[in-house]
């Protein structure tokens, strides 16, 4: 029996993911988990909970005790409120965390699950790649700030301490299994027609599937010490909403929001927010980060992880499909 892989964040959008996939290859997994949290696959695969919390790392002693390896993909996505100190914790504090038991378990391959966002992106024609320099500090976004912050902790652990580190940078993913629901909520606000309008930047998008193939090749794929980034279709919005309100078999937003406009009512949700203590559905960097286009080159891990393109009106397919299997809809 091989040594098993430790997954962080393994009953995430994600996680999940990584975990079935893992178990397809025949790969023994040792999944980490919030405490409380009911086991999510199947007893049949004989997984090993951990119940632990990245951000107490007392809780995390010998976790990583006789794994080959760690993929670390726990990570906390939340853009808004802007600022949030619990952000940190868990994606800068967490990652800290696991370096370190992954230089005590002297494991042969850790993992590191980023974001596309920590470089810098580009247009439809010239999309950014892994060699662009962050480009998000701007936003004044905790989420993309820490995911940075994350992303250099590694590499100076592969630098100083030869930690066998590879990192992989997910865009925006969509398909089945999103429980909470995370990146995948985009189609249940179309489907609902919550989406007024589109604005004017747009973003790559990629199947979770394709990230979860690419991830896991990683592990004996990927070249220490470098990144790659996970993804497939660079779309803006306006196409998006279209391609996907098709999937939903809804009508599309119709109407073009100014960046002017979005970044007004950005402002004025995040007034209103500060006043009512509750966080609105945007805020000024959420109306920023819209209003540009996040566009990105993957052909790196297409030539060197095997990275899948599975069409994005599939995954919006098999989202939606699980959704309504899940009585989401």
């Amino acid at each position: 029996m091989p040594a098993p892989v430790l997954v962080t964040g393994a009953n995430g959008f994600l996680g999940r993911h990584l975990v079935t996939e893992l178990h397809r290859r025949g790969l023994p997994v040792r999944a980490l988990v919030r405490p409380g949290t009911p086991p999510p696959f199947p007893a049949a695969w004989a997984v090993d909970y951990r119940f632990a919390d990245l951000t107490q790392p007392a809780t995390l002693a010998g976790l990583a005790d006789g794994c080959a390896a760690i993929v670390h993909a726990a990570a906390l996505a939340q853009v808004n409120p802007a600022r949030n100190l619990a952000v940190w914790a868990v994606n800068d504090g967490g990652t800290a965390a696991m370096l370190d038991l992954a230089r005590q378990a002297g494991v042969a391959r850790f993992v590191y699950v980023g974001t596309a966002n920590v470089f810098g992106f580009g247009t439809l024609t010239d999309p950014g790649d892994e060699t662009r320099p962050y480009a998000g500090a701007h936003y004044g976004l905790d989420y993309m700030d820490s995911k940075r912050a994350a992303t250099d902790r590694v590499l100076r652990a592969v630098a100083e301490w030869q930690l066998p580190a590879v990192l992989v940078h997910p865009t925006f993913m969509l398909g089945p299994q999103d429980a909470r629901p995370t990146s995948n909520a985009l189609l249940l606000e179309l489907y609902r027609g919550r989406v007024p309008g589109y604005p004017p930047g747009g973003k790559n998008y990629v199947h979770v599937h394709d990230v979860a193939v690419a991830t896991i090749n990683a592990l004996i794929m990927g070249r220490i010490g470098e990144s790659y980034i996970l993804g497939n279709q660079n779309l803006s919005y306006r196409d998006a909403f279209r391609q996907l309100a098709g999937v939903l078999g809804v009508a599309p937003p119709r109407w073009p929001i100014p960046g002017g406009l979005a970044r007004l009512y950005g402002a004025f949700a995040e007034m209103q927010a500060r006043l009512t203590g509750r966080p609105g559905q945007l805020n000024a960097a959420m109306a920023a980060v819209a209003n540009d286009g996040h566009y990105f080159s993957v052909q790196k891990a297409r030539r060197e992880l095997a990275l899948p393109q599975t069409p994005i009106g599939q995954a919006a397919g098999e989202a939606f499909a699980w959704f309504k299997a899940h009585q989401y809809v």
